[in-house]
């Protein structure tokens, strides 16, 4: 890029101004020196910086933003001659304020097609991120947080079970978030002061997951040169997290059986109980019924393990919070390798909506930590996707429109608000806040299948 032709200054005709003045979007160009060329009314509003002001200056010092450092929209399409589109970031205003804003770019050429600067269009977020976070908020509880219906109960459930001691059972397929579960149980209840152990029963053979458990002392084998406290020692006044419970021996079953009937156990080599002072939470990914059925799981341990039990959904039946999971490890990955991603663009986001997830959350966190290999800073794409995901949605042909994602989650959303008001289609509208006819289009209009019950009720002047 040569140095601009300062005989022949970027302007703007009127008809041109006219419409930029009147578009909520702030807009602004400068020349090949980062100088403030143009600077629109919306500009003034959301920056709090007049455009005298910003004339003449350079644009980092007008916009202070997180993007100027590292990643600038402008400069990357100044270097590449190709727009960017809604890029996150902030910028700082005159108050000092951090204002949330997606930017879009482009290049300015003069009539001989010569670049002579650049334009960027930013968008106010804070609307939109306060949504955000009053929609994230809804449904949370600890370190968990959902958008789904399906995880509401879950929530509900599990605040009553932190503050009972009785033993719990969390039940889910694998990479559905057991043990965050528990934790979380854990984090909540009156024994949060205390420690969580957690120890993964289907992972080691009778003889370690004994000595794991109960510990040993001195003697007891050959080898037990001192006394090695177990997990259920450890986990005193916290709590013990049994984890694959469904894959243990019949004669560790018995033993455990014991420890939570009597709330006692005993180290191997030792010569007398020890008291339990640790509350049970039990998970698996096996279905204990049939197993007690096939007498493979004793029937007495899983009425005790079964005292409070949740069922955690599959990623597959609760899509809707596959955008905030995304998002949510994105900024742990950005944390940890100190990158910048700013988010995923709308086709890959399409891809991973429409993928069945058999392997869970666990399998969408390893996808998006694959991503940030091939991914070094601004949006992940359907290119920076593992192939495997992206030769599947070709494959079979699921790869959908944001469009369709959106239809989708919207149908879920008021599918489940009509359930928690027990089909009662007023009550329903106010928590979606729309107008009962608009419900009623969407539901016709999204196929949306309603409960025979229609919960209306009964009290006088209430329409349905």
């Amino acid at each position: 890029m040569g140095k601009k032709d300062k005989s022949k200054p970027f302007t703007i005709s009127g008809g041109t101004e006219a419409i930029l003045e009147s578009i909520s979007d702030g807009v602004f160009t400068v020349d090949l020196e980062w100088k403030v060329t143009s600077f629109n009314r919306a500009a003034e509003v959301i920056t709090g910086i007049s455009r005298d002001e910003a004339l003449g200056r350079p644009c980092s010092d007008v916009f202070r933003s997180s993007m100027c450092e590292t990643g600038c929209a402008l400069q990357e399409t100044l270097r590449s001659g190709k727009p960017v589109i809604n890029r996150s970031g902030y910028i700082i205003n005159a108050q000092g304020t951090s204002i949330p804003i997606s930017v879009s770019t482009a290049v300015l050429r003069d009539e001989h097609g010569r670049i002579t600067g650049g334009a960027e269009t930013f968008r106010d977020l804070t609307e939109v991120e306060g949504l955000r976070k009053e929609l994230e908020s809804r449904f949370s509880i600890g370190d968990l947080a959902s958008r789904s219906p399906l995880m509401e109960n879950i929530f509900q459930v599990m605040s009553a079970v932190a503050d009972s001691p009785s033993t719990a059972l969390v039940l889910g397929e694998t990479g559905t978030g057991k043990e965050l579960v528990a934790r979380t149980i854990h984090a909540l209840s009156p024994w949060a002061e205390g420690p969580f152990v957690a120890i993964n029963c289907g992972a080691l053979p009778d003889n370690l997951l004994e000595s794991e458990l109960f510990g040993y002392k001195t003697g007891a084998f050959t080898g037990a040169l001192k006394d090695k406290p177990g997990r259920l020692s450890a986990a005193r006044n916290g709590t013990i997290f049994l984890d694959e419970i469904g894959e243990v021996s019949q004669a560790m079953q018995v033993r455990l059986l014991r420890v939570i009937q009597e709330r006692t156990f005993e180290p191997l080599g030792a010569t007398g109980s020890e008291k339990l002072e640790a509350r049970i939470i039990a998970a698996t990914n096996r279905n204990l019924e049939e197993l007690v059925e096939q007498n493979i799981f004793r029937r007495d341990l899983y009425y005790r393990i079964n005292v409070v039990r949740l069922e955690i959904p599959p990623l597959r039946k609760r899509k809707e919070d596959i955008p905030l999971l995304v998002d949510s490890f994105i900024k742990r990955f950005n944390r940890i390798q100190k990158r910048n991603i700013t988010g995923m663009d709308t086709q890959a986001l399409s891809l991973l909506m429409a993928h069945d997830w058999p392997g869970n959350i666990r399998e969408l966190e390893n996808v998006i930590e694959r991503s940030f290999i091939m991914c070094r800073s601004g949006l992940i794409g359907l290119e920076h996707l593992p192939p495997e995901l992206t030769m599947s949605g070709q494959k079979t042909g699921q790869a959908q429109d944001m469009r369709s994602v959106r239809k989708q989650m919207e149908a879920q959303a008021i599918l489940g608000a009509i359930q928690r008001h027990k089909g009662n289609r007023q009550s329903a509208a106010r928590e979606l806040g729309i107008h009962k006819s608009t419900l009623f289009r969407k539901v016709k209009d999204l196929g949306i299948l309603l409960p025979e019950e229609d919960g209306r009720s009964k009290q006088k002047g209430e329409l349905h």
